[in-house]
Order: C-alpha cells, then structure tokens, then sequence
C-alpha cells in the first residue's frame, strides 16, 4: 500500500508556515481517512512497521494541532486513538522511533487538561499507570521528563495550596512547549474563556475563602485571586452566587458548623500562599 498521500498530508501539517484552523481540520479528517484506507487506525500484529510509525504520527500530530486550536474533545479522541500504539513495544516500530515518538508530550498535555477539569481521579489513574509501566521496564521516576512532571508537580503544588507556585509556572517562560502553554494563554473558545491554570487556582483559592472568611473587602480579593481589576472581581463573585455590598464580598454560610480552629487553619492556608505570592511580586518589581 502506498502511503505518498498520508505522507504528503503530514508534510503540510507539519509546515512552519501557519495554516488556518479550516485547512488544519480538513486536512486532519483527509490524514483520518487516509489510515481507514490503510487499515492502520487501530494497529494489528500484521500492521507493517513503517505504517505503524506513520499511522502514530499521523494520530499525535493531530493530538497537538488539536490542543493548539483548543479543542480539547478533539484532543482528547486522538489521545485514546493513541493509546493502543503506546502499548506496542518501540522495537515493532523500527529503528529510532523512540526518538520520534511525542508521547510524552501527549500524555503530559492529557495529564494537565485532567488537571484543569479537577478529574484527579483520572489524573492519578494515569499517573499510576505510568509509574508501573516505568517500573516494569527498570526504568527511573517520572521526574525526569519535562512533558510529564510539569503536570506532575501543578498538581503536587495545588493539593499542598501553594498557588503562588502554580502561578507562577503557568508563564510562558515556565512551560515546556508551546502546547503547554495554550493552557496559560486567554482562549477564545474551546478549553475555556478564562486562563485555564489560573483558573484553577482561582478556583481553588475561592473555595478555601469560602471556608476562612466570612466576608472580604474587594480590594483584597482582587489580589487574593489574581484578577486585574474590582470589576472582575465582581462578575468572578456573582458567577459563584457571593453577594457583593459596599465594597466587601459577603460568603455564603457554610451548612456545616466549622470550629474556631478549622476557621484559623483555612485563613492560615490563605494567608500564607497570599505572602507568598505577595514575596514573588516583590522580587519582580
């Protein structure tokens, strides 16, 4: 079977020139019907090497290219597509194909749009999987892989509420690739409307505030939750149904009946990655 027209497909999505998203979605259901064609959607043991190679490719360039047009359904199909031709050993794929494989960078971009949607169940499912696969093959931890750790330790930083860390890793300097970094950026549609990471955070931020205050001035919750100016801060307050009135943010009660400590510890937990972000803004300045 001759695979010049999947090649050739490849070629143009892979181009350094920028394509608009139309060209990019019609030419990756051409690249999908071009694998139909070759019997290599899903891998067989009679599937040949190099076709196995392409048939790889082909599913984690259109993984990426998803992510870069913020379509994470998109990314998310072409990640479980992926997931048989992960099980195959590298040696069936021919020689160098490990170097060639993304896979790593797919899975972290999976891990961290897991992340983002607050799925940590799914997260650690994946992680664990990882871990074990890693151990089976004698090999080292995740740590040392860029694509994978990054992942990794946003949400090591957010369970421990150290979100000034987190912030701070969501700059552009501070991601792996640029995949990574549409996780960071304003998004016009797609994954989401608002800076998904820091969305997170302000999220997670919100509802330890919940808990600590019963009331905060506006002035202070803008740079509680890293938002620009009081007006965001008050459309962020009534998207979560918070009452705003002269110029404070008015909690809902808590069905619960918290203690005096529990109040303390959850204010501390606020506070403290407050400073700590308050330390990384000076050393900024």
């Amino acid at each position: 079977m001759s695979t010049s027209n999947l090649s050739n497909i490849l070629s143009q999505l892979e181009n350094p020139s920028p394509l608009s998203p139309q060209k990019i979605t019609s030419l990756l259901s051409s690249a999908k019907r071009e694998l139909l064609t070759l019997n290599a959607l899903i891998p067989t043991p009679t599937t040949p090497s190099p076709i196995l190679a392409l048939a790889r490719q082909t599913l984690e360039t259109g993984a990426l290219l998803s992510i870069r047009l913020q379509q994470p359904d998109a990314f998310t199909r072409y990640y479980q597509q992926l997931l048989p031709f992960y099980e195959i050993p590298e040696s069936f794929y021919g020689e160098d194909s490990s170097s060639s494989s993304q896979r790593s960078k797919v899975t972290g971009l999976y891990l961290l749009l897991l992340l983002t949607k607050g799925d940590y169940a799914a997260f650690h499912t994946v992680l664990e999987g990882l871990e074990v696969e890693l151990a089976g093959k004698g090999k080292k931890g995740l740590e040392g892989d860029e694509f994978l750790n990054y992942p990794v330790k946003l949400e090591r930083w957010l369970m421990m509420g150290s979100y000034d860390l987190v912030w701070g890793a969501t700059k552009r300097e501070g991601v792996p690739s640029e995949e990574f970094g549409v996780f960071s950026e304003r998004a016009d549609e797609g994954i989401s409307r608002k800076k998904v990471l820091v969305g997170t955070i302000r999220d997670e931020i919100a509802s330890c505030s919940e808990k600590a205050y019963p009331s905060l001035p506006i002035a202070n919750a803008k740079n509680l939750l890293f938002l620009d100016s009081e007006g965001s801060v008050v459309d962020f307050a009534q998207a979560r149904g918070w009452v705003v009135k002269d110029g404070r943010i008015y909690f809902p009660q808590q069905e619960d009946m918290r203690t005096e400590k529990e109040i303390l510890v959850a204010s501390g937990q606020v506070i403290e990655n407050t400073i700590g972000y308050a330390r990384e803004l000076e050393t900024i300045v």
